[in-house]
């Protein structure tokens, strides 16, 4: 008897049921008995023992549904160690259910936070092999997670559709895409949708800049700009402020701004008097169906996961590098971040056909 508990934590995405089922298929064409344990809301379900015994049936029909059919949670990784309002030690409550139900492995979907805590449970002597999802791409040991180009063509048809309103009403556009600490999607989909500024958290910018960017295409008779923010974009003098007075001017900010965007716009109005809007597509960046070139990579990075379990290697993190499933340790990759580098060929790329970084 193989059991298998899974959950799905975090920020939800696409392809995250594609996943799973790539999981349960690739076990259950070699392995007729299996015990499945899907633990409802992320770490909270496998925290307060709320789970339920899935069968592969429960797998079929869900390659191309967005969401999670585990539902999910987020559980802050620095909050782990500390005791619920009840008292509860959560690290030791997980391990119990873990051990109560007699599980040979825990197949964890999730970031990087995520992946923290699932690396935590490895240390714990727990069976854990983690599945790297997120819409930013910022995982450090592999070259792809599942959820980013889905997320990248919703992300680029928002600058799609702007195009053709900017165009007709001769207007400064910002979109602002997700992404508070990388700008992968923002890079990516800025260059996709042709933004003709580019602004993401890597590259520090500089406001009278990005206002010279707009004036150069003023004069050079074009209507409209478009620029494509990410929600953790920072100016050069904000950059350069220690931690701690960094988020107090956050603080402050958001008493006026809803977010960078904003403030970015107002600040455009008062030096040019151009007209500026904003799009946030939010939320819509992480739903729908999956793109094809998810449902694949999921599919491959699940199958990857069922021969992890059958060959019985844990501690580690299913990831693609060079086009190949690999599988990496988790004390290697957990709680590193994969930065867009300044010197990307994607941002040279960008810069070469003349568009702005702000820097």
């Amino acid at each position: 008897m193989l059991r298998i508990g899974m959950l799905t934590s975090g920020g939800d995405c696409q392809a995250l049921n594609a996943a799973m089922r790539g999981v349960v298929k690739g076990i259950c064409s070699k392995i007729k008995d299996v015990e499945i344990y899907g633990f409802k809301e992320g770490y909270k379900g496998l925290i307060y023992a709320n789970f339920e015994m899935l069968t592969p049936k429960d797998f079929s029909g869900i390659l191309t549904m967005g969401g999670t059919i585990l539902g999910t949670s987020r559980q802050p990784f620095k909050l782990m160690r500390v005791p619920d309002e009840k008292g509860l030690d959560k690290v030791e409550a997980m391990k119990q259910t873990y051990y109560k139900l007699c599980l040979d492995c825990l197949v964890i979907l999730g970031g990087n936070g995520t992946q923290k805590t699932a690396n935590l449970l490895r240390e714990e002597g727990l069976n854990i092999i983690h599945l790297p999802k997120t819409i930013d791409n910022d995982i450090w040991g592999t070259d792809m997670t599942f959820g980013f180009q889905s997320a990248l063509e919703i992300a680029t048809n928002a600058i799609d559709c702007i195009h053709t309103t900017a165009a007709s009403h001769g207007r400064v556009f910002i979109v602002e895409i997700m992404g508070h600490k990388v700008g992968s999607l923002t890079l990516n989909a800025g260059v996709a949708g042709g933004a003709d500024v580019i602004l993401i958290p890597e590259i520090p910018y500089d406001i009278n800049k990005v206002v010279e960017a707009i004036q150069k295409r003023n004069k050079a008779g074009k209507r409209f700009t478009i620029l494509a923010v990410a929600e953790g974009a920072i100016s050069k003098e904000d950059a350069e402020l220690p931690k701690k007075k960094y988020k107090e001017k956050l603080a402050e900010r958001a008493k006026k701004y809803p977010s960078v965007s904003y403030e970015i716009a107002d600040q455009i109005q008062q030096v040019t008097g151009s007209e500026v809007r904003i799009t946030v597509p939010g939320h819509m960046q992480r739903g729908g169906e999956p793109c094809a070139y998810d449902r694949v990579l999921s599919t491959r990075i699940g199958a990857g996961a069922a021969q992890a379990i059958m060959d019985e290697e844990y501690g580690v993190m299913i990831g693609v590098i060079n086009g190949k499933i690999k599988r990496v340790p988790l004390a290697e990759c957990a709680g590193k971040l994969k930065m867009v580098s300044p010197k990307d060929q994607l941002v040279k790329a960008a810069k070469q056909i003349g568009i702005s970084f702000g820097d």
